[in-house]
């Protein structure tokens, strides 16, 4: 059944035919609806292979593939939204541990997940490829998150 436009809230750029492209970056473009399913506790996994950013340093173009994992609580992210946001980065300058970082953060404030975290696969460049991962949980995650960063140091 089709959601009413009250359960979308304040979702506006779904279904736009003339969508903004923010060219800097924009944490305001995220948007989100409610969770029809807040009594399950579920995992929601969006992959996003074709992130960009810029080397703050150099201002070369970095590329790479941004997972990001959640519990939903109230709030789940709506998916254009966060096309555009992570677009914005585009001709944002951050390293990428910074900007998986921030990515983090922004989200958390949009959703106020119970868990969340965000991977970066970044191309190499200079022969060195950086993975960054950060992760939150509220209190009832918090084992949970731990047990997830310990995961990830032990990946080869």
């Amino acid at each position: 059944m089709p959601r009413t436009k009250k359960e979308m809230g304040d979702v506006s750029l779904l279904g736009n035919q003339k969508t903004a492209y923010p060219t800097l970056y924009e944490p305001a473009v995220l948007e989100a609806f409610d969770n029809k399913h807040p009594d399950n506790e579920y995992v929601v996994t969006l992959d996003c292979p074709e992130f960009t950013s810029l080397c703050p340093v150099t201002g070369q173009p970095d590329f790479g593939h941004i997972i990001i994992r959640y519990i939903p609580r109230i709030k789940m992210v709506e998916s254009k939204s966060l096309k555009l946001y992570l677009g914005s980065f585009r001709n944002h300058g951050d390293f990428h541990e910074d900007c998986v970082n921030i990515i983090m953060k922004d989200l958390i404030e949009v959703m106020d997940p119970k868990y969340i975290e965000v991977t970066g696969r970044f191309n190499p460049r200079g022969g060195i490829a950086i993975r960054p991962f950060a992760n939150y949980g509220d209190k009832e995650h918090q084992e949970m998150a731990l047990q997830r960063r310990m995961a990830y140091l032990n990946e080869e």
